[in-house]
């Protein structure tokens, strides 16, 4: 009897006669941790779409096998009464439903179509147990953090008797420390209850730790598996598979020319919406000069997502207090179109909810930030917006089939390229990037690094905010460090390390 679990044998699927899988073969053995690693766009999610049902059979050509049965699954629930459980990027939550109801959605503990709360409560009590999640089985999921909900995600799983769980970019939103307990969580599932993960990531320090085997997808095909303990697996190689070539320096390197003082914030004061009497952000000053890239470190929830929004537009925060200055004169920036025409932007850290319209096409999400400028007495001019799009897709690099296609077909990486085009055609003098590389390849990563580093020589000033501090350290000029709502810590990139942004942010707690 074969060792493996699954085998998806020549998977090829099309969309509009473009080969998003291309004869794609993958083997997964029993209670291994098998990795699933590509540039945006290869083809990981669709492969696992194929295998859970979201992609029904018919829509694909090739054979999933299955515990060594060919089969043929037409909706989610089919994989799913086999065992097969999916966690997407974006977590399939209720927000306003509790922690216990979520483990249960769609598979509600009942008799006679009256669900039983009692069974209900101590089985989610005890699966929350199995999962490490220390919480009140009442509470609503919009009152817990996002690495709480991924292990909520993971009890639901387990809720349906699952027996291959595929995780999709489990710990892109998740802080050092939530990743590591998670990864600890899977690898407990996995010798404990010999549960069978495939778990797709950029992150490929957790990939190397966590994986029994690794395959790399490149453009839709198998390119090769490696196996822990027989091949030879460090990050360069993995990466040379992804981007078909050796990738010498993960950041590219700028020729730096910082000018003067161009944007400041002064005394930024800014209380909680839902509590006014409580403030998130506290007298925090700080200045970015032209031509910088300067980054803002600390831990998920600091405040530097807060930071941003409320001086974009004010769109986050009440009894916003405090002054902005941009090339020495006091702006307001009242909402965000004020902010716009000042010349400020802001890349959201949630481009599917907060950046895109996934529903429209690259074209009218790159022509958003800007309309004006390609109207006239209130009539976009089709022609000049048409030739926008083109030239930003080429310049950026975005892979899709046209400036047609709708943005909620693309992948993470090219979707963040669209979001990144739509604040450069406002043409602003101060970007704010939230997370701008969360969640993409190596190759995506460097691109976007690039075109980060052409900005900053063109004179603009870069806020870049960022929860890998490999990331900050690789492309800022100065850091400043925030805990709490607070400015903590501020040094040149010359003297900063990992280590001493921690020692900022203990020293302050």
């Amino acid at each position: 009897m074969s060792d493996n679990i699954l085998e998806m044998i020549d998977i090829t699927k099309e969309f509009s006669g473009v080969k998003a899988l291309d004869e794609v073969n993958l083997k997964v053995k029993k209670g291994e941790i098998h990795a699933l690693v590509g540039e945006n766009g290869a083809g990981k999610s669709t492969l696992m779409k194929v295998l859970s049902g979201i992609y029904p059979f018919g829509s694909y050509t090739g054979d999933v096998v299955y515990n060594g049965e060919i089969c043929d699954f037409k909706t989610i629930g089919d994989s799913e009464d086999k065992g097969i459980a999916i966690i997407h990027q974006e977590l399939a939550l209720s927000p306003y439903l509790s922690i216990s109801e979520n483990i249960f959605l769609g598979n509600e503990q009942q008799s006679k179509g009256i669900i039983n709360w009692s069974i209900t409560s101590q089985k989610a009590t005890a699966l929350m147990k199995k999962v490490g999640l220390n919480l009140d089985h009442n509470l609503l999921i919009k009152d817990i953090g996002v690495g709480h909900q991924q292990l909520v995600e993971i009890a639901k799983a387990l809720a349906k008797d699952c027996k291959l769980l595929i995780l999709d970019e489990p710990t892109a939103a998740l802080n050092d420390e939530d990743s590591d307990k998670l990864l600890e969580l899977l690898l407990e599932l996995n010798k404990e209850q010999n549960l069978t993960c495939i778990i797709i990531s950029h992150k490929l320090n957790e990939i190397t730790k966590i994986a029994d085997q690794i395959t790399v997808i490149r453009d839709g095909s198998t390119i090769e598996t490696m196996t822990k303990g027989i091949d030879e697996i460090t990050e360069d190689k993995i990466i040379k598979g992804m981007v078909g070539r050796d990738l010498v320096e993960r950041y590219p390197t700028r020729k730096k020319s910082v000018g003067d003082i161009n944007f400041e914030i002064k005394d930024w004061v800014v209380y909680d919406p839902l509590d006014e009497d409580r403030q998130k952000i506290k007298n925090v000053s700080i200045h970015v000069k032209k031509g910088e890239i300067l980054g803002i470190a600390g831990l998920m929830g600091a405040g530097r997502t807060e930071l941003a929004m409320s001086i974009f537009g004010r769109t986050y925060g009440k009894n916003i207090q405090g002054t902005i200055m941009k090339d020495n004169q006091r702006i307001e920036c009242g909402d965000v179109c004020e902010a716009i025409g000042h010349g400020l932007a802001y890349l959201t850290e949630d481009r599917k909810e907060a950046g895109l319209i996934l529903s429209d096409d690259i074209r009218k999400n790159i022509s958003l930030s800007n309309l004006w400028k390609i109207s006239k007495r209130g009539v976009v001019n089709t022609n000049l917006e048409l030739e926008n799009a083109k030239n930003f897709r080429e310049k950026l690099r975005i892979k899709s089939s046209s400036i047609f296609q709708n943005t909620g077909n693309l992948s993470g990486g090219n979707q963040q390229k669209v979001v990144l085009a739509k604040w450069l055609f406002s043409e602003p003098d101060v970007l704010i990037l939230d997370e701008p590389t969360r969640g993409i390849d190596v190759g995506a990563k460097y691109e976007i690094y690039s075109i980060i580093n052409e900005l900053a020589e063109q004179g603009k000033s870069i806020i870049v905010i960022s929860s890998e501090l490999p990331e900050i350290l690789g492309i800022c000029d100065r850091i400043y460090v925030m805990n709490e709502g607070s400015i903590v810590g501020e040094m040149p990139i010359e003297e900063a390390c990992q280590e001493s942004i921690m020692t900022c942010i203990i020293q302050s707690s």
